[in-house]
């Protein structure tokens, strides 16, 4: 559990702010959020591989962009424009 104590002469606004820093350190909400309900372990595996397929799928398209150049990209996406 996160706890801040105020020092002296801290205002409520610094003291709030390093309690959100420490509980988004802490992971305490992705945790809160992956207890609020259950999931059968076929489930949470099919869960899993989606989210792993999504990973992939945005990498992939991430490193196919590197290799381009700007006005590339363009053309990639159906975006270009001819400049007559």
């Amino acid at each position: 559990m996160a706890e801040v104590h105020i020092q002296d002469g801290e205002s409520l606004e610094s003291a709030l702010r390093r309690f959100k820093r420490k509980v988004q350190q802490e992971d305490i909400i992705k945790e809160i959020k992956r207890h609020s309900f259950y999931l059968k372990p076929g489930q949470k595996k099919r869960v899993k591989a989606l989210l792993a397929r999504k990973r992939n799928r945005k990498k992939r398209t991430r490193d196919s962009d590197v290799g381009q150049t700007r006005s590339d990209r363009g053309t990639a996406f159906g975006l270009h424009t001819d400049s007559a």
